[in-house]
Protein backbone atom coordinates (compact mmCIF):
# COMPACT_ATOMS: atom_id res chain seq x y z
CA UNK A 1 0.00 0.00 0.00
CA UNK A 2 1.21 3.45 -0.87
CA UNK A 3 1.02 5.87 2.05
CA UNK A 4 1.64 8.84 -0.27
CA UNK A 5 -1.96 8.79 -1.47
CA UNK A 6 -3.06 9.71 2.05
CA UNK A 7 -0.61 12.60 2.44
CA UNK A 8 -1.70 15.77 0.61
CA UNK A 9 0.66 18.02 2.59
CA UNK A 10 3.82 16.16 3.59
CA UNK A 11 5.59 19.23 5.03
CA UNK A 12 4.29 22.45 6.50
CA UNK A 13 6.06 25.38 8.17
CA UNK A 14 4.63 27.65 10.85
CA UNK A 15 2.69 25.01 12.79
CA UNK A 16 2.20 25.76 16.52
CA UNK A 17 2.42 22.78 18.89
CA UNK A 18 0.65 22.87 22.26
CA UNK A 19 1.36 20.03 24.71
CA UNK A 20 1.45 19.42 28.43
CA UNK A 21 4.20 21.10 30.52
CA UNK A 22 5.80 22.85 27.52
CA UNK A 23 5.56 26.30 26.05
CA UNK A 24 4.02 26.49 22.55
CA UNK A 25 6.53 25.55 19.84
CA UNK A 26 6.57 27.09 16.35
CA UNK A 27 8.04 24.55 13.98
CA UNK A 28 7.87 22.52 10.80
CA UNK A 29 5.38 19.66 10.66
CA UNK A 30 6.22 16.56 8.62
CA UNK A 31 3.59 13.92 7.89
CA UNK A 32 5.12 10.53 7.05
CA UNK A 33 3.52 7.14 6.53
CA UNK A 34 3.75 6.28 10.22
CA UNK A 35 4.71 9.42 12.15
CA UNK A 36 3.82 13.01 12.83
CA UNK A 37 7.04 14.94 13.34
CA UNK A 38 7.28 18.56 14.45
CA UNK A 39 10.59 20.30 14.98
CA UNK A 40 11.69 23.91 15.47
CA UNK A 41 15.31 22.92 14.65
CA UNK A 42 16.40 24.65 17.85
CA UNK A 43 18.37 23.10 20.68
CA UNK A 44 16.63 22.40 23.99
CA UNK A 45 13.21 22.93 22.42
CA UNK A 46 10.61 20.17 22.49
CA UNK A 47 10.12 18.04 19.37
CA UNK A 48 7.17 15.83 18.55
CA UNK A 49 7.59 12.28 17.23
CA UNK A 50 4.17 10.66 17.32
CA UNK A 51 3.09 7.35 15.83
CA UNK A 52 -0.17 7.67 13.91
CA UNK A 53 -1.24 4.44 15.62
CA UNK A 54 -1.00 6.25 18.97
CA UNK A 55 -3.81 8.59 17.95
CA UNK A 56 -7.23 7.51 19.19
CA UNK A 57 -9.29 10.42 17.98
CA UNK A 58 -8.75 13.49 15.75
CA UNK A 59 -10.86 16.62 16.11
CA UNK A 60 -10.71 19.81 14.11
CA UNK A 61 -11.72 23.29 15.21
CA UNK A 62 -11.83 25.63 12.25
CA UNK A 63 -11.48 29.33 12.91
CA UNK A 64 -14.70 31.30 12.50
CA UNK A 65 -13.75 33.44 9.51
CA UNK A 66 -14.30 32.04 6.02
CA UNK A 67 -10.98 33.41 4.88
CA UNK A 68 -8.53 30.81 3.57
CA UNK A 69 -5.84 32.36 5.76
CA UNK A 70 -7.49 31.61 9.10
CA UNK A 71 -6.98 27.85 9.34
CA UNK A 72 -7.76 26.21 12.65
CA UNK A 73 -6.65 23.77 15.34
CA UNK A 74 -6.29 19.99 15.19
CA UNK A 75 -6.78 18.21 18.54
CA UNK A 76 -5.04 14.84 18.80
CA UNK A 77 -6.37 12.58 21.55
CA UNK A 78 -3.93 9.77 22.11
CA UNK A 79 -4.18 6.21 23.41
CA UNK A 80 -1.67 7.07 26.15
CA UNK A 81 -4.19 9.74 27.35
CA UNK A 82 -2.21 12.70 25.94
CA UNK A 83 -3.92 15.72 24.42
CA UNK A 84 -1.95 17.53 21.70
CA UNK A 85 -3.00 20.60 19.72
CA UNK A 86 -1.63 21.73 16.35
CA UNK A 87 -2.47 25.25 15.16
CA UNK A 88 -2.32 25.73 11.37
CA UNK A 89 -2.98 29.14 9.85
CA UNK A 90 -3.88 28.14 6.27
CA UNK A 91 -7.33 26.57 5.92
CA UNK A 92 -6.50 24.35 2.95
CA UNK A 93 -3.35 22.97 4.60
CA UNK A 94 -5.26 22.63 7.87
CA UNK A 95 -7.87 20.43 6.21
CA UNK A 96 -5.21 18.45 4.32
CA UNK A 97 -3.31 17.63 7.50
CA UNK A 98 -6.50 16.71 9.35
CA UNK A 99 -7.61 14.34 6.58
CA UNK A 100 -4.16 12.71 6.40
CA UNK A 101 -4.02 12.10 10.15
CA UNK A 102 -7.58 10.75 10.18
CA UNK A 103 -6.76 8.20 7.47
CA UNK A 104 -3.26 7.22 8.65
CA UNK A 105 -4.38 6.71 12.25
CA UNK A 106 -7.08 4.28 11.12
CA UNK A 107 -5.19 1.87 8.88
CA UNK A 108 -6.88 -1.51 9.19
CA UNK A 109 -4.28 -3.92 7.85
CA UNK A 110 -1.69 -4.82 10.53
CA UNK A 111 0.93 -5.22 7.80
CA UNK A 112 0.61 -1.47 7.13
CA UNK A 113 1.61 -0.56 10.67
CA UNK A 114 5.04 0.64 11.76
CA UNK A 115 6.37 -2.61 13.30
CA UNK A 116 6.67 -4.08 9.80
CA UNK A 117 8.82 -1.13 8.72
CA UNK A 118 10.84 -0.51 11.89
CA UNK A 119 14.51 -1.51 11.85
CA UNK A 120 16.35 -1.19 15.19
CA UNK A 121 19.58 0.81 15.28
CA UNK A 122 21.05 -1.49 17.94
CA UNK A 123 22.26 -5.06 17.98
CA UNK A 124 19.65 -7.66 18.92
CA UNK A 125 21.14 -9.57 21.85
CA UNK A 126 18.31 -12.10 21.96
CA UNK A 127 15.22 -12.82 19.89
CA UNK A 128 12.24 -11.98 22.07
CA UNK A 129 9.86 -13.77 19.68
CA UNK A 130 11.35 -17.15 20.62
CA UNK A 131 12.35 -16.35 24.18
CA UNK A 132 9.45 -17.90 26.06
CA UNK A 133 8.91 -21.53 25.15
CA UNK A 134 6.88 -24.08 27.09
CA UNK A 135 9.86 -26.43 27.25
CA UNK A 136 11.79 -23.75 29.15
CA UNK A 137 8.94 -22.26 31.15
CA UNK A 138 7.76 -25.59 32.50
CA UNK A 139 11.02 -27.58 32.37
CA UNK A 140 10.79 -28.74 35.99
CA UNK A 141 7.11 -29.66 35.68
CA UNK A 142 7.63 -31.59 32.44
CA UNK A 143 10.40 -33.62 34.08
CA UNK A 144 7.77 -35.16 36.35
CA UNK A 145 5.45 -38.03 35.51
CA UNK A 146 2.31 -35.89 35.64
CA UNK A 147 2.44 -33.46 32.71
CA UNK A 148 3.33 -33.39 29.03
CA UNK A 149 3.30 -31.05 26.05
CA UNK A 150 0.54 -31.74 23.53
CA UNK A 151 0.82 -30.57 19.92
CA UNK A 152 -2.76 -31.51 19.04
CA UNK A 153 -3.44 -27.83 18.27
CA UNK A 154 -0.44 -27.43 15.95
CA UNK A 155 -2.72 -26.32 13.10
CA UNK A 156 -4.96 -24.29 15.43
CA UNK A 157 -7.97 -26.41 14.46
CA UNK A 158 -8.85 -27.66 17.96
CA UNK A 159 -8.80 -24.16 19.48
CA UNK A 160 -8.08 -21.19 17.17
CA UNK A 161 -7.19 -18.87 20.07
CA UNK A 162 -4.76 -21.22 21.90
CA UNK A 163 -1.09 -21.62 21.08
CA UNK A 164 0.07 -24.60 19.03
CA UNK A 165 1.46 -26.36 22.11
CA UNK A 166 -0.24 -26.72 25.49
CA UNK A 167 0.55 -28.41 28.82
CA UNK A 168 -1.85 -31.25 29.67
CA UNK A 169 -1.88 -34.21 32.12
CA UNK A 170 0.19 -37.18 30.95
CA UNK A 171 -2.69 -39.51 31.66
CA UNK A 172 -4.92 -37.70 29.13
CA UNK A 173 -4.50 -38.57 25.45
CA UNK A 174 -5.16 -36.18 22.59
CA UNK A 175 -8.57 -37.69 21.71
CA UNK A 176 -9.85 -36.70 25.15
CA UNK A 177 -8.52 -33.17 24.61
CA UNK A 178 -10.37 -32.85 21.30
CA UNK A 179 -13.59 -34.08 22.90
CA UNK A 180 -13.18 -31.66 25.82
CA UNK A 181 -12.55 -28.78 23.38
CA UNK A 182 -15.83 -29.50 21.58
CA UNK A 183 -17.59 -29.02 24.94
CA UNK A 184 -16.01 -25.62 25.61
CA UNK A 185 -16.80 -22.19 24.15
CA UNK A 186 -14.35 -21.48 21.33
CA UNK A 187 -12.63 -24.82 21.97
CA UNK A 188 -10.83 -23.41 25.02
CA UNK A 189 -10.46 -26.66 26.99
CA UNK A 190 -8.86 -26.61 30.49
CA UNK A 191 -5.11 -25.98 30.33
CA UNK A 192 -2.38 -25.52 32.91
CA UNK A 193 -1.77 -21.94 33.95
CA UNK A 194 0.41 -22.31 37.06
CA UNK A 195 1.59 -24.92 39.54
CA UNK A 196 2.00 -23.65 43.09
CA UNK A 197 4.84 -24.73 45.37
CA UNK A 198 2.51 -27.02 47.33
CA UNK A 199 1.44 -28.85 44.16
CA UNK A 200 -1.93 -27.12 43.73
CA UNK A 201 -2.77 -26.47 40.08
CA UNK A 202 -4.29 -23.34 38.50
CA UNK A 203 -6.24 -24.04 35.29
CA UNK A 204 -8.14 -21.82 32.89
CA UNK A 205 -10.74 -22.48 30.20
CA UNK A 206 -13.93 -21.04 28.71
CA UNK A 207 -17.48 -21.86 29.75
CA UNK A 208 -18.99 -25.26 28.92
CA UNK A 209 -21.54 -25.44 26.12
CA UNK A 210 -24.75 -26.94 27.46
CA UNK A 211 -27.11 -27.06 24.52
CA UNK A 212 -29.87 -29.62 24.19
CA UNK A 213 -27.67 -32.23 22.54
CA UNK A 214 -24.63 -31.70 24.72
CA UNK A 215 -25.60 -31.75 28.38
CA UNK A 216 -22.29 -33.19 29.58
CA UNK A 217 -18.83 -34.24 28.39
CA UNK A 218 -17.27 -37.31 29.94
CA UNK A 219 -13.97 -36.34 28.33
CA UNK A 220 -14.02 -32.93 30.01
CA UNK A 221 -14.92 -34.53 33.34
CA UNK A 222 -12.12 -37.09 32.94
CA UNK A 223 -9.59 -34.37 32.14
CA UNK A 224 -10.44 -32.25 35.18
CA UNK A 225 -10.63 -35.20 37.58
CA UNK A 226 -7.28 -36.50 36.33
CA UNK A 227 -5.70 -33.23 37.43
CA UNK A 228 -7.19 -33.54 40.91
CA UNK A 229 -6.52 -37.21 41.51
CA UNK A 230 -8.81 -39.54 43.42
CA UNK A 231 -10.39 -38.27 46.61
CA UNK A 232 -9.24 -34.66 46.21
CA UNK A 233 -11.43 -31.60 45.89
CA UNK A 234 -11.01 -28.53 43.74
CA UNK A 235 -12.71 -25.20 43.07
CA UNK A 236 -14.29 -23.81 39.91
CA UNK A 237 -14.13 -20.01 40.17
CA UNK A 238 -16.71 -18.61 37.76
CA UNK A 239 -16.11 -14.92 37.05
CA UNK A 240 -19.82 -14.37 36.35
CA UNK A 241 -22.83 -13.79 38.59
CA UNK A 242 -25.52 -16.47 38.79
CA UNK A 243 -27.88 -14.16 36.87
CA UNK A 244 -25.38 -13.77 34.02
CA UNK A 245 -24.79 -17.55 34.00
CA UNK A 246 -28.54 -18.02 33.56
CA UNK A 247 -28.44 -15.57 30.67
CA UNK A 248 -25.57 -17.54 29.11
CA UNK A 249 -27.53 -20.79 29.49
CA UNK A 250 -30.23 -19.29 27.33
CA UNK A 251 -27.63 -18.95 24.60
CA UNK A 252 -26.18 -22.45 24.92
CA UNK A 253 -23.53 -21.72 27.53
CA UNK A 254 -23.56 -22.04 31.28
CA UNK A 255 -21.42 -23.73 33.89
CA UNK A 256 -20.40 -27.24 34.87
CA UNK A 257 -23.33 -29.41 36.12
CA UNK A 258 -22.74 -30.24 39.80
CA UNK A 259 -23.95 -33.80 39.31
CA UNK A 260 -21.11 -34.58 36.88
CA UNK A 261 -18.32 -32.61 38.59
CA UNK A 262 -18.68 -33.99 42.10
CA UNK A 263 -15.03 -33.34 43.02
CA UNK A 264 -15.36 -29.65 42.22
CA UNK A 265 -17.05 -26.89 44.19
CA UNK A 266 -18.25 -23.91 42.18
CA UNK A 267 -17.85 -20.35 43.51
CA UNK A 268 -19.05 -17.22 41.72
CA UNK A 269 -16.91 -14.05 41.85
CA UNK A 270 -18.83 -11.72 39.55
CA UNK A 271 -16.79 -9.71 37.05
CA UNK A 272 -19.74 -9.47 34.68
CA UNK A 273 -18.83 -6.18 33.01
CA UNK A 274 -15.44 -7.63 32.07
CA UNK A 275 -16.67 -11.10 31.13
CA UNK A 276 -19.46 -9.67 28.96
CA UNK A 277 -17.19 -7.29 27.07
CA UNK A 278 -20.18 -5.02 26.60
CA UNK A 279 -18.35 -1.70 26.50
CA UNK A 280 -18.85 -0.87 30.19
CA UNK A 281 -15.16 -1.13 31.08
CA UNK A 282 -14.08 1.22 28.28
CA UNK A 283 -16.89 3.63 29.15
CA UNK A 284 -15.61 3.65 32.73
CA UNK A 285 -12.08 4.40 31.55
CA UNK A 286 -13.41 7.18 29.33
CA UNK A 287 -15.22 8.78 32.29
CA UNK A 288 -12.10 8.45 34.43
CA UNK A 289 -9.80 10.06 31.86
CA UNK A 290 -12.28 12.87 31.16
CA UNK A 291 -12.42 13.61 34.89
CA UNK A 292 -8.61 13.58 35.10
CA UNK A 293 -8.35 16.05 32.23
CA UNK A 294 -10.85 18.47 33.75
CA UNK A 295 -8.66 20.60 36.00
CA UNK A 296 -11.38 23.18 36.67
CA UNK A 297 -13.97 21.06 38.47
CA UNK A 298 -14.41 21.29 42.26
CA UNK A 299 -13.14 18.65 44.67
CA UNK A 300 -16.69 17.36 45.31
CA UNK A 301 -17.41 17.19 41.58
CA UNK A 302 -14.09 15.42 40.97
CA UNK A 303 -14.81 12.77 43.62
CA UNK A 304 -18.29 12.26 42.22
CA UNK A 305 -16.96 11.79 38.68
CA UNK A 306 -14.25 9.41 39.89
CA UNK A 307 -16.85 7.30 41.68
CA UNK A 308 -19.28 7.30 38.74
CA UNK A 309 -16.55 5.98 36.42
CA UNK A 310 -16.52 2.74 38.52
CA UNK A 311 -12.90 2.18 37.45
CA UNK A 312 -11.57 1.69 40.97
CA UNK A 313 -14.48 -0.67 41.65
CA UNK A 314 -13.42 -2.76 38.65
CA UNK A 315 -9.88 -2.84 40.04
CA UNK A 316 -11.12 -3.79 43.50
CA UNK A 317 -13.34 -6.60 42.19
CA UNK A 318 -10.53 -8.01 40.03
CA UNK A 319 -8.16 -8.04 43.01
CA UNK A 320 -10.82 -9.62 45.19
CA UNK A 321 -11.40 -12.49 42.75
CA UNK A 322 -7.65 -12.98 42.29
CA UNK A 323 -7.09 -13.11 46.05
CA UNK A 324 -9.75 -15.81 46.37
CA UNK A 325 -8.01 -17.92 43.72
CA UNK A 326 -4.66 -17.38 45.41
CA UNK A 327 -6.12 -18.31 48.79
CA UNK A 328 -7.59 -21.56 47.44
CA UNK A 329 -4.22 -22.52 45.97
CA UNK A 330 -1.96 -21.41 48.81
CA UNK A 331 -3.94 -21.82 52.02
CA UNK A 332 -6.38 -24.60 51.08
CA UNK A 333 -3.88 -26.44 48.88
CA UNK A 334 -6.72 -27.00 46.39
CA UNK A 335 -6.52 -26.86 42.61
CA UNK A 336 -8.61 -24.21 40.85
CA UNK A 337 -10.25 -23.88 37.44
CA UNK A 338 -11.05 -20.28 36.43
CA UNK A 339 -13.40 -19.37 33.62
CA UNK A 340 -15.94 -16.78 32.61
CA UNK A 341 -17.63 -16.86 29.23
CA UNK A 342 -15.10 -16.88 26.40
CA UNK A 343 -12.04 -17.21 28.65
CA UNK A 344 -10.37 -14.27 26.89
CA UNK A 345 -10.76 -11.45 29.40
CA UNK A 346 -11.85 -11.88 33.03
CA UNK A 347 -10.32 -15.38 33.13
CA UNK A 348 -6.85 -14.20 32.06
CA UNK A 349 -7.09 -11.17 34.34
CA UNK A 350 -7.74 -13.31 37.43
CA UNK A 351 -5.23 -16.09 36.70
CA UNK A 352 -2.41 -13.63 35.97
CA UNK A 353 -3.01 -11.37 39.00
CA UNK A 354 -3.24 -14.46 41.24
CA UNK A 355 0.22 -15.51 40.05
CA UNK A 356 1.69 -12.10 40.86
CA UNK A 357 0.27 -12.46 44.37
CA UNK A 358 1.65 -15.98 44.87
CA UNK A 359 4.78 -16.29 42.77
CA UNK A 360 7.71 -14.02 43.71
CA UNK A 361 9.30 -14.63 40.31
CA UNK A 362 6.33 -12.88 38.65
CA UNK A 363 7.30 -9.79 40.64
CA UNK A 364 10.65 -9.66 38.85
CA UNK A 365 11.42 -8.63 35.30
CA UNK A 366 12.75 -11.97 34.12
CA UNK A 367 12.54 -14.39 37.01
CA UNK A 368 15.14 -15.86 39.33
CA UNK A 369 18.21 -14.67 37.43
CA UNK A 370 17.12 -11.16 36.58
CA UNK A 371 18.23 -9.23 39.67
CA UNK A 372 21.90 -9.22 38.79
CA UNK A 373 21.24 -9.63 35.05
CA UNK A 374 23.00 -12.97 35.13
CA UNK A 375 23.04 -15.29 32.17
CA UNK A 376 21.12 -12.88 29.97
CA UNK A 377 20.86 -15.30 27.08
CA UNK A 378 20.24 -18.59 28.86
CA UNK A 379 18.29 -17.86 32.03
CA UNK A 380 15.08 -19.47 33.31
CA UNK A 381 12.25 -17.10 32.48
CA UNK A 382 9.40 -16.78 34.96
CA UNK A 383 9.23 -13.00 35.42
CA UNK A 384 6.62 -10.43 34.44
CA UNK A 385 7.59 -10.63 30.78
CA UNK A 386 7.03 -14.38 30.73
CA UNK A 387 3.71 -13.94 32.56
CA UNK A 388 2.46 -11.48 29.93
CA UNK A 389 3.67 -13.74 27.14
CA UNK A 390 2.16 -16.89 28.65
CA UNK A 391 -1.09 -15.64 30.18
CA UNK A 392 -2.03 -13.00 27.61
CA UNK A 393 -0.26 -13.39 24.26
CA UNK A 394 -0.02 -17.19 24.03
CA UNK A 395 -3.36 -17.54 25.83
CA UNK A 396 -5.07 -15.70 22.98
CA UNK A 397 -6.16 -12.37 24.43
CA UNK A 398 -7.27 -10.50 21.27
CA UNK A 399 -5.04 -7.45 21.62
CA UNK A 400 -5.60 -6.15 18.12
CA UNK A 401 -9.35 -6.30 18.53
CA UNK A 402 -9.46 -4.98 22.11
CA UNK A 403 -6.92 -2.18 21.59
CA UNK A 404 -7.83 -0.87 18.14
CA UNK A 405 -9.67 1.97 19.88
CA UNK A 406 -9.45 3.44 23.36
CA UNK A 407 -11.26 5.86 25.64
CA UNK A 408 -11.25 8.96 23.40
CA UNK A 409 -12.63 7.35 20.25
CA UNK A 410 -16.19 8.07 19.11
CA UNK A 411 -16.15 5.00 16.88
CA UNK A 412 -15.45 2.35 19.48
CA UNK A 413 -17.42 -0.86 19.64
CA UNK A 414 -18.20 -3.43 22.35
CA UNK A 415 -15.30 -5.60 21.17
CA UNK A 416 -12.84 -2.95 22.41
CA UNK A 417 -12.00 -3.26 26.09
CA UNK A 418 -9.02 -2.30 28.32
CA UNK A 419 -8.80 -5.63 30.17
CA UNK A 420 -5.01 -5.65 29.94
CA UNK A 421 -4.84 -2.12 31.40
CA UNK A 422 -6.96 -3.36 34.30
CA UNK A 423 -4.39 -6.13 34.85
CA UNK A 424 -1.58 -3.55 34.78
CA UNK A 425 -3.49 -1.38 37.27
CA UNK A 426 -3.96 -4.37 39.60
CA UNK A 427 -0.19 -4.89 39.62
CA UNK A 428 0.20 -1.19 40.40
CA UNK A 429 -2.12 -1.62 43.40
CA UNK A 430 0.05 -4.51 44.62
CA UNK A 431 3.16 -2.39 44.03
CA UNK A 432 1.63 0.50 45.99
CA UNK A 433 1.02 -1.76 48.98
CA UNK A 434 4.29 -3.74 48.68
CA UNK A 435 6.80 -1.33 47.04
CA UNK A 436 9.86 -3.33 48.08
CA UNK A 437 8.58 -6.67 46.74
CA UNK A 438 8.82 -5.75 43.05
CA UNK A 439 12.08 -5.76 41.13
CA UNK A 440 10.75 -3.33 38.52
CA UNK A 441 9.33 0.17 38.85
CA UNK A 442 5.89 1.27 37.70
CA UNK A 443 7.59 2.69 34.60
CA UNK A 444 7.83 -0.90 33.39
CA UNK A 445 4.06 -1.18 33.74
CA UNK A 446 3.52 2.08 31.86
CA UNK A 447 5.70 0.81 29.01
CA UNK A 448 3.70 -2.42 28.78
CA UNK A 449 0.46 -0.44 28.67
CA UNK A 450 1.74 1.87 25.93
CA UNK A 451 3.25 -0.82 23.72
CA UNK A 452 0.10 -2.93 23.94
CA UNK A 453 -1.77 -0.09 22.19
CA UNK A 454 0.86 1.35 19.83
CA UNK A 455 4.44 0.32 19.23
CA UNK A 456 7.36 -0.01 16.87
CA UNK A 457 7.52 -3.65 17.97
CA UNK A 458 5.37 -6.53 16.75
CA UNK A 459 4.80 -8.27 20.09
CA UNK A 460 1.19 -7.18 20.61
CA UNK A 461 0.02 -7.33 16.99
CA UNK A 462 -2.63 -9.88 16.09
CA UNK A 463 -5.29 -11.52 18.24
CA UNK A 464 -3.66 -14.88 18.81
CA UNK A 465 -0.68 -17.03 17.87
CA UNK A 466 -2.38 -18.32 14.71
CA UNK A 467 -2.72 -14.79 13.32
CA UNK A 468 0.85 -13.95 14.29
CA UNK A 469 2.07 -17.00 12.41
CA UNK A 470 0.17 -15.95 9.29
CA UNK A 471 1.69 -12.45 9.51
CA UNK A 472 5.14 -13.98 10.16
CA UNK A 473 5.74 -11.53 13.00
CA UNK A 474 8.79 -13.41 14.30
CA UNK A 475 10.58 -12.87 10.98
CA UNK A 476 9.25 -9.49 9.91
CA UNK A 477 9.16 -7.50 13.17
CA UNK A 478 11.28 -6.88 16.25
CA UNK A 479 10.09 -8.07 19.66
CA UNK A 480 9.45 -5.68 22.55
CA UNK A 481 11.29 -8.15 24.82
CA UNK A 482 14.43 -7.82 22.66
CA UNK A 483 14.41 -4.11 23.44
CA UNK A 484 13.46 -4.28 27.15
CA UNK A 485 16.09 -6.92 27.88
CA UNK A 486 18.97 -4.79 26.67
CA UNK A 487 21.08 -4.23 29.82
CA UNK A 488 20.98 -0.42 29.54
CA UNK A 489 17.18 -0.44 29.23
CA UNK A 490 16.60 -3.13 31.83
CA UNK A 491 18.69 -1.45 34.50
CA UNK A 492 16.72 1.79 34.04
CA UNK A 493 13.53 -0.08 34.97
CA UNK A 494 14.81 -1.70 38.16
CA UNK A 495 13.36 -0.71 41.52
CA UNK A 496 16.09 0.65 43.83
CA UNK A 497 14.06 -0.37 46.91
CA UNK A 498 13.66 -4.00 45.83
CA UNK A 499 14.21 -6.65 48.49
CA UNK A 500 13.46 -10.21 47.33
CA UNK A 501 10.37 -11.52 49.08
CA UNK A 502 9.88 -15.27 48.68
CA UNK A 503 6.42 -15.31 50.24
CA UNK A 504 2.98 -14.47 48.86
CA UNK A 505 1.82 -10.87 49.18
CA UNK A 506 -1.74 -10.50 50.46
CA UNK A 507 -3.14 -7.08 49.57
CA UNK A 508 -5.93 -5.24 51.30
CA UNK A 509 -8.90 -5.05 48.94
CA UNK A 510 -10.90 -2.66 51.13
CA UNK A 511 -12.16 0.35 49.13
CA UNK A 512 -9.92 2.70 51.13
CA UNK A 513 -6.86 0.71 50.01
CA UNK A 514 -7.54 1.07 46.26
CA UNK A 515 -5.84 4.20 44.90
CA UNK A 516 -5.94 6.12 41.65
CA UNK A 517 -2.74 5.60 39.70
CA UNK A 518 -1.66 9.21 39.28
CA UNK A 519 1.55 8.18 37.53
CA UNK A 520 -0.54 6.92 34.62
CA UNK A 521 -3.92 8.66 34.52
CA UNK A 522 -2.68 12.06 35.69
CA UNK A 523 0.80 12.11 34.16
CA UNK A 524 -0.23 14.60 31.45
CA UNK A 525 -2.07 16.73 33.99
CA UNK A 526 0.28 16.74 36.99
CA UNK A 527 3.97 17.06 36.21
CA UNK A 528 5.77 13.88 37.30
CA UNK A 529 9.24 15.48 37.33
CA UNK A 530 9.41 15.64 41.13
CA UNK A 531 8.49 11.97 41.40
CA UNK A 532 11.27 11.06 38.98
CA UNK A 533 13.73 13.22 40.90
CA UNK A 534 12.68 11.49 44.12
CA UNK A 535 13.40 8.08 42.59
CA UNK A 536 16.83 9.30 41.51
CA UNK A 537 17.51 10.55 45.05
CA UNK A 538 16.38 7.23 46.50
CA UNK A 539 18.68 5.41 44.09
CA UNK A 540 21.59 7.68 45.05
CA UNK A 541 20.94 7.15 48.78
CA UNK A 542 20.77 3.38 48.33
CA UNK A 543 23.95 3.39 46.23
CA UNK A 544 25.64 5.52 48.88
CA UNK A 545 24.45 3.11 51.59
CA UNK A 546 25.81 0.16 49.61
CA UNK A 547 29.17 1.91 49.20
CA UNK A 548 29.32 2.65 52.94
CA UNK A 549 28.49 -0.99 53.74
CA UNK A 550 31.15 -2.12 51.32
CA UNK A 551 33.71 0.21 52.90
CA UNK A 552 32.66 -0.95 56.37
CA UNK A 553 33.18 -4.59 55.38
CA UNK A 554 36.56 -3.73 53.93
CA UNK A 555 37.57 -1.85 57.08
CA UNK A 556 36.40 -4.74 59.28
CA UNK A 557 38.52 -7.12 57.26
CA UNK A 558 41.53 -4.81 57.55
CA UNK A 559 40.89 -4.51 61.30
CA UNK A 560 40.75 -8.29 61.66
CA UNK A 561 43.99 -8.64 59.69
CA UNK A 562 45.67 -6.00 61.87
CA UNK A 563 44.34 -7.72 64.98
CA UNK A 564 45.83 -11.02 63.86
CA UNK A 565 49.12 -9.31 63.03
CA UNK A 566 49.10 -7.60 66.43
CA UNK A 567 48.46 -10.89 68.22
CA UNK A 568 51.23 -12.51 66.22
CA UNK A 569 53.67 -9.73 67.19
CA UNK A 570 52.62 -9.99 70.82
CA UNK A 571 53.25 -13.73 70.72
CA UNK A 572 56.69 -13.19 69.18
CA UNK A 573 57.57 -10.57 71.84
CA UNK A 574 56.57 -12.98 74.62
CA UNK A 575 58.63 -15.80 73.08
CA UNK A 576 61.68 -13.54 72.61
CA UNK A 577 61.43 -12.34 76.21
CA UNK A 578 61.19 -15.92 77.46
CA UNK A 579 64.25 -16.89 75.41
CA UNK A 580 66.28 -13.94 76.77
CA UNK A 581 65.28 -14.70 80.36
CA UNK A 582 66.30 -18.37 80.03
CA UNK A 583 69.67 -17.43 78.59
Amino acid sequence: MEFAEHIATPKLDGVILHSAFHDPVDGTLCVTGHHLILSSRKEDVQELWLLHHCIDSVEKKQNSSNSNQNGGSIILKCKDFRLIQLDISNTEEFLNVYTSIEKLSNLERPESLYPFFYRPMYNILEDGHTLFKLEIEYAKLLASEEWRISHINKNYTVCPSYSSSVIVPKSIDDDVIVASASFRDGGRFPVLSYRHDNGAILLRSSQPLLNNNNRRSRADEKMLNAILGSGKKGYIIDTRSTNYVSHCKGKGGGTEPDAHYTQWKRVHKPLDKIAKCDGSLLDGLSKLVDACNDTNCSADKWMSRLESSNWLTYVQNALNASCLVAQCLDQDGASVLVHGTSGLDSTLLVTSVAQVILNPDCRTVRGKFSKLLKSVLNSYFTGLQALVEREWLQAGHPFQLRHSKSCYSNNRSKSQQPTFLLFIDCIHQLYYQFPCSFEFTTQMLVLLFEHSYFSQFGTFLGNNEAEREIMKLSKKTTSLWSYLNRPDVLTSLLNPMYEPNKTAIWPSVAPVSIVLWSGLYLRWVINQTDTKKSLIKIQNIIDYDKNLKSKALKLRKELMDLQKEYEKLQSEIVENKADSDSS
